[in-house]
């Protein structure tokens, strides 16, 4: 959106200006000729080999990002177990979608991980790779202890009371066996 008023304010120090030489016969301050030789050094385009100008601070650019992807699993088992528990033990819909929400959403997101990584081709996404599995591991186990909170896992011998094998009595009879 194009701004209303095209006012510009120009603050660069000239000789015609009132109080340009004062100025300048007063020493600069402590730290001064530091912070300009830093800009000067970062103004300067640095050539490393056939790689550009400054091609090491786009790598290093682009293994940030892929780090920062990397970690996002991490803050969405916070923000889902929060969700988790505030939505209880008991069978509504509500606890069901979150609880469903934490176990598709990671395992979706494993088989989706070279997609996810596609644009950092010219870096190295081992290790975040290996972070991303990892975080998105240890959500699938919070979704799990849900369930089994909400008693929808087998966890007790009850629950698989229908897979046994009841034996029929071939016989019967009224008179109690002789001791």
């Amino acid at each position: 959106m194009p701004r209303k008023y095209k006012v510009s304010i120009d603050l660069t120090l000239k000789e015609s200006h009132e109080g340009y030489h004062t100025l300048t016969k007063i020493p600069p301050t402590v730290g001064y000729s530091q912070v300009t030789a830093a800009e000067r050094k970062r103004s300067s385009p640095t050539t490393t080999g056939a790689g550009g100008p400054n091609q090491g601070a786009m790598l290093a650019k682009k293994k940030a990002q892929a780090m920062s992807l990397a970690s996002k699993p991490g803050q969405q088992v916070m923000m889902n177990a929060f969700m988790m528990y505030m939505s209880g033990s008991t069978l509504n819909i509500f606890s069901i979608s979150t609880t469903s929400t934490a176990i598709i959403t990671p395992i979706t997101s494993i088989f989706k991980m070279e997609s996810m990584f596609a644009n950092f081709e010219e870096v190295d996404t081992q290790i975040p790779k290996l972070i991303y599995v990892a975080l998105n591991l240890v959500w699938l186990p919070v979704g799990m202890y849900k369930l089994s909170a909400m008693r929808l896992l087998p966890t007790t011998s009850a629950d698989w009371a229908d897979s046994i094998v009841w034996k029929d009595m071939t016989e019967m009879s009224s008179i109690p066996p002789a001791m």
